[in-house]
């Protein structure tokens, strides 16, 4: 059995809902190969539970198989004889044979292939919860599913017939960079940040690379060799989620490859802008792109900038997919050396910037500042900020992000005094700058003007 890793916050909140003495509905929701499963099978451990994976079939066959898990999970062969033929029978004949002692967690996982089929089911959990929480409180009902739209409009929203039942839910993120980290404990800092920069926070992804293999060595290996998982990982998502394939690819790619603005898209892509909104609505719906304002106490709409978010999306939409022919005919070391190895130095630059926005609500803490704040980055035509905290304090930090080697601590300091002075701002703020390395440069003073931070110590915090 493989470890597991992380997810303490979320693992105690599912079991402080187990120890509850009421009736508990709590919906799981995130994004695909982020690791709810996992999760729900962790916490499962022990317990008296059902653990159903809807999946895309007949309501008969699901209710049928339903059934004959329950039979085994309860020791009660019978269930998996009962001739029934809808999901109301099929709920009460498994509530009424489980074991009368203790909390039953029943968890309803791909919770939108079984409602698809069964549009009754939401209505018929509703009356569940309802009627355990006027009488016994020995259920805990868990619905989980990876389409965010589904999940937030069939489960969490107004109109669905769960709405307000729910007594608390999950929306399960990506692991952070240092969370992530705990994936490949013996590897250094560098090779850490650089595969959190190619999976983000996706456990799926982050279990397909050697520790014992270079970084090269795995871009090759799970990118570049056609018979590898991740090597259409992307497509297959899409495919699951999406139509007009073509759009949507031609879109990311556009993103990948540094358009910003939806013109900019328009342009390459052949998509009128009028149109293009669309997809990239379902693209940020689907939590693959982001919108981006200029990080300043005024900003005008028309700054906004589009971006991938997703780390694995980034890199396939950079690299691969635009290189498919390429790679298919010269064989993963040739296009690895050829396509990727030249242009990763600057790559790994701009995903740095990312980490290091990530990064500072930690410094905050450990700092102890203790007033809100808003992260992000600032751009006009004068000037590109890589990271800026907007605190409530009436304070400002101003960051620089350096993957590659800075030419000298005095020149980087130069350049953050000459950001400071174009930085609109227009509040009177305090500023504060700090420079975000790999490696900690040679002549830094302890007079100096700027916060230095290291690759390495950002992991530590």
């Amino acid at each position: 059995m493989r470890t597991f890793i992380g997810r303490t916050r979320e693992m105690a909140a599912l079991e402080a809902a187990y120890a509850s003495e009421r009736t508990e509905f709590l919906p799981v929701y995130g994004r695909r190969r982020v690791g709810k499963s996992e999760l729900l099978l962790h916490f499962l451990e022990g317990k008296q539970g059902l653990y159903f994976l809807g999946k895309r079939s007949t309501p008969q066959l699901q209710i049928e198989e339903f059934l004959e898990i329950a039979a085994s999970a309860f020791g009660q062969p019978l269930l998996a004889e009962a001739k029934v033929t809808d999901w109301r029978r099929a709920l009460d004949l498994v509530l009424k044979h489980r074991p009368k002692a203790g909390k039953l967690v029943l968890v309803l996982d791909e919770f939108q292939w079984t409602a698809k089929a069964s549009p009754e089911l939401p209505s018929l959990l509703q009356g569940i919860c309802d009627s355990n929480s006027r009488g016994n409180n020995d259920l805990m009902l868990i619905v989980c599913g990876s389409y965010m739209g589904f999940m937030e409009r069939e489960v969490l929203g107004e109109e669905s017939p769960l709405y307000g039942r729910r007594t608390g839910q999950i929306l399960l993120q990506p692991f952070s960079f240092r969370e992530a980290a705990g994936f490949h404990p013996s590897l250094s800092v560098s090779d850490k940040a650089m595969i959190h920069f190619l999976c983000g926070g996706i456990p799926f992804y982050l279990r397909f690379f050697d520790p014992g293999k270079s970084i090269g060595m795995n871009i090759r290996d799970n990118f570049l060799n056609e018979f590898a998982a991740l090597h259409r990982e992307v497509d297959f998502l899409l495919r699951e989620e999406l139509k007009e394939l073509g759009k949507y690819h031609a879109i990311l790619t556009a993103l990948a490859t540094g358009s910003k603005s939806p013109r900019q898209i328009a342009s390459l892509t052949g998509i009128p802008e009028r149109s293009l909104y669309y997809y990239i609505e379902h693209l940020i719906g689907l939590r693959y792109v982001a919108k981006r304002c200029p990080l300043t106490d005024s900003v005008s709409s028309r700054s906004t900038r589009l971006e991938t978010r997703d780390a694995l999306f980034r890199f396939w939409f950079r690299f691969v997919y635009p290189n498919m022919s390429f790679i298919s005919q010269m064989g993963p070391e040739k296009s690895y050396q050829e396509l990727i190895k030249p242009h990763l130095s600057s790559y790994w630059g701009r995903c740095f910037e990312h980490l290091c926005r990530e990064a500072l609500p930690a410094l905050y803490e450990a700092e102890g500042v203790s007033a809100g704040f808003e992260i992000g980055e600032y751009w006009d035509k004068h000037v590109q900020i890589d990271l800026v905290g907007l605190r409530m304090d009436n304070s400002t930090d101003l960051g620089e992000c350096k993957w590659g080697t800075a030419s000298s601590a005095g020149a980087l300091e130069k350049e953050l005094e000459r950001k400071k002075r174009l930085y609109p701002n227009t509040r009177n703020a305090s500023i504060r700058l700090r420079a975000f390395t790999r490696k900690m440069p040679r002549g830094v003073s302890q007079a100096s003007p700027v916060s230095w931070h290291a690759l390495e110590a950002l992991y530590e915090l």
